[in-house]
């Protein structure tokens, strides 16, 4: 790619990029959010046309005219936000796009299921996608990307829902593609996994080519210098213990007692105080993400024998969400783009939505002024890095669309704020930034909840962790005395 430049309404994401690609290595882009690393892939598999540049393949001019374009050429993408459609199978998911004339059904699935089984990804190939979680979507995406042969292949944050063990199994593969002469482009916010798998690494910053060099010459603090412009520590995940006061526990604002839907969450006890971050650690399918949406009336705990939600000291079954924001109660949702806002809407509009869905909107009608005057607000608060309030929130970058997000919830004014993976697909600046809004919640006396499946984040933040295994509650530890050891003991034995 040579001299490559995208412009939004005059206002340039991209600024004259080079960038090259040899077969079969390994080629980490990183940067911080609203880099241009996601806009320049994009470019690369069709999905996005450049404002100026070129991109010549083994030598020859080409020019990527769209996705289906792009696979013909060889060069397949597994989105980070993932392109699965929510209606059809997992099998279906595989083909789709590249069906044979004649197909039957049953021999599609015996397929597919050799297929996912050679690739270590234990994913039923007759679900639905809308029935899976994020973590295996993310895998049919991969395995997708996989199964079309290509030559080369972007993964856009492929271990950002992957628990160890699944990161491993992809780690092998791409290491058994690189032997094959695939070219992998790997775009990843944890610098550890690039500086473990690249062979080489660029960095971006601000739209515009910083550096590109051998992976061995960087280290994370070198790379996070090259991304940020300044010098950040490695003490980003530093313990709490080490650099504040614990908070001690307020008043009791939640308590759980017995909770249980279908097999996922078993009879599942814990509280919730005010003034306080509670850390809730566990792998993917530990049940976790369904406790909270149970407390926030986005799912229902069974009828019978379902356990009891108290609330600020009364009893609540909340059967729509709308009811549990009515009472104080929010969710930050881990699929920001499923769940999070809707994507051909402004920031603006977004962020207002939070507000007239709040117990203290008294209706729908709002002036276009007040709108982006509370926009404005917000985006100076979490700094999203938008053109303007009228901006598509499609448009933004990972981390500001997340903090999009984390507005339209936090204008809502919770007692109780569930943030769940609040930081996946979020650049190290944006982290801290994050980090110190959760903490300023819990200092104003909200009661915090932060649901990571990552050990440094749930060891900085929170003031009690609480073990989430196989659908309940199994642990309650102190980050003066938890160890990522202790803490993984408790949620794998």
């Amino acid at each position: 790619m040579r001299g490559i430049g995208k412009s939004y309404r005059g206002v340039p994401a991209l600024k004259d990029i080079d960038f090259d690609l040899r077969r079969g290595e390994v080629h980490a882009i990183l940067g911080e959010n609203g880099a241009g690393k996601s806009t320049l892939v994009k470019i690369l598999s069709g999905a996005v046309m450049p404002s100026q540049g070129e991109i010549r393949l083994q030598g020859q001019p080409i020019h990527i005219a769209g996705p289906a374009l792009a696979r013909r050429y060889g060069i397949a993408m597994v989105y980070q936000e993932t392109s699965l459609v929510p209606s059809m199978t997992v099998a279906q998911n595989l083909y789709l796009g590249d069906e044979k004339f004649f197909n039957r059904l049953r021999g599609v699935y015996i397929e597919a299921q050799q297929f996912l089984q050679s690739l270590n990804f234990p994913v039923d190939p007759t679900a639905p996608v809308m029935s899976l979680g994020t973590a295996k979507r993310q895998m049919v995406e991969i395995a997708r990307a996989v199964r079309l042969k290509a030559q080369i292949i972007i993964f856009d944050e492929p271990t950002a829902t992957l628990t160890p063990e699944e990161k491993h199994h992809l780690f092998a593969l791409i290491g058994r593609l690189r032997q094959e002469g695939v070219a992998i482009v790997f775009i990843s916010h944890a610098l550890e996994e690039a500086l473990e798998i690249s062979d080489r690494i660029t960095i971006l910053r601000d739209g515009a080519h910083i550096v590109t060099d051998d992976a061995k010459t960087f280290s994370r603090e070198t790379i996070v210098r090259h991304m940020v412009g300044r010098s950040l520590t490695d003490d980003l995940y530093s313990r709490a213990s080490d650099t504040r006061k614990l908070r001690p526990a307020g008043e009791k604002v939640l308590s759980v007692q017995n909770l249980s839907m279908q097999n996922l969450v078993r009879n599942s006890s814990f509280s919730i105080f005010a003034g306080q971050v509670t850390g809730v650690f566990g792998l993917v399918g530990s049940g976790r993400t369904e406790m909270a949406k149970i407390i926030a009336g986005v799912a229902k705990r069974d009828f019978f024998h379902g356990g009891e939600v108290r609330f600020e000291n009364r009893s609540v079954r909340y059967q729509t969400p709308r009811a549990a924001v009515s009472d104080g109660v929010v969710y930050v949702t881990e699929d920001r783009k499923g769940d999070g806002f809707f994507e051909t809407m402004s920031v603006a509009e977004n962020i207002y939505i939070g507000r007239i869905s709040s117990r203290q909107s008294h209706g729908f009608m709002a002036s276009a002024s007040e709108t982006e005057a509370l926009a404005a607000d917000w985006r100076k608060k979490l700094n999203i890095r938008a053109l303007s309030g009228d901006s598509r929130v499609v448009v933004l970058s990972g981390g500001n669309q997340q903090k999009v997000v984390i507005a339209k919830a936090l204008v809502q004014k919770p007692k109780l704020v569930i943030f769940d993976e609040p930081t996946r697909g979020v650049d190290v600046g944006a982290i801290a930034e994050i980090h110190h809004l959760i903490s300023a919640l819990a200092d104003e006396g909200l009661a915090v909840v932060v649901i990571s499946s990552y050990l440094p984040e749930i060891l900085s933040l929170s003031d009690r962790i609480l073990v989430s295994r196989q659908g309940r509650i199994v642990e309650e530890l102190s980050p003066d005395e938890a160890t990522s050891e202790s803490i993984m003991f408790a949620a794998v034995y």
